[in-house]
C-alpha cells in the first residue's frame, strides 16, 4: 500500500547481489588463510615426521625441551632411549624430539642450515655488485 512495486523488486536484486558478494568475500579470506597458515604448518608437519623416521642409534638429539642427548635405541615406533649424561638413560616420546644436532657443533642442524643459506645469500650479493 504505501511501498510502491519498483522498491519491492529493487530489494530482491540488492540483497541478492550483497549475499553473492558475502561468499565471495568469505572464500577470498579462507583462500588467504589457507596459503598463508594452513599449507605451511602442514608443510612443517611432513618435514617433522620425516626427520622423526629418520632417527637411528647413535644419533645426537635436542628435544622439545631443549636437553641434548645421544639416542641409544631407536628400536621402538614410539619411545627412544637417550643418554643425556654419562651412565643416564631416559625415555622419552619420539613426537618430543625437535632436531637432530650435529655432532661436531652441538647445534641444530635445522639453524645451521639457516646460516649456511644466510651466507650464501650474502655472498651472491656481493658477486652481483
Amino acid at each position: 500500500m504505501f511501498v510502491s512495486p519498483a522498491f519491492a523488486q529493487a530489494s530482491d536484486a540488492v540483497s541478492q547481489s550483497s549475499t553473492f558478494g558475502v561468499v565471495i568475500q568469505l572464500l577470498a579470506i579462507f583462500a588467504i588463510f589457507y596459503f598463508l597458515l594452513i599449507r605451511p604448518q602442514q608443510k612443517r608437519i611432513k618435514q617433522h615426521e620425516a626427520l622423526l623416521a629418520t632417527i637411528k642409534k647413535g644419533d645426537r638429539i635436542v628435544t622439545g625441551g631443549g636437553i641434548y642427548g645421544k639416542v641409544t635405541d631407536a628400536s621402538d615406533p614410539i619411545e627412544l632411549s637417550v643418554e643425556i649424561a654419562n651412565g643416564i638413560v631416559v625415555k622419552i616420546n619420539r613426537g618430543m624430539v625437535r632436531d637432530i644436532a650435529n655432532p661436531q657443533t652441538n647445534q641444530p642442524v635445522k639453524a645451521e642450515v639457516k646460516k649456511d643459506v644466510k651466507k650464501k645469500a650474502a655472498n651472491t650479493n656481493k658477486s652481483k655488485k
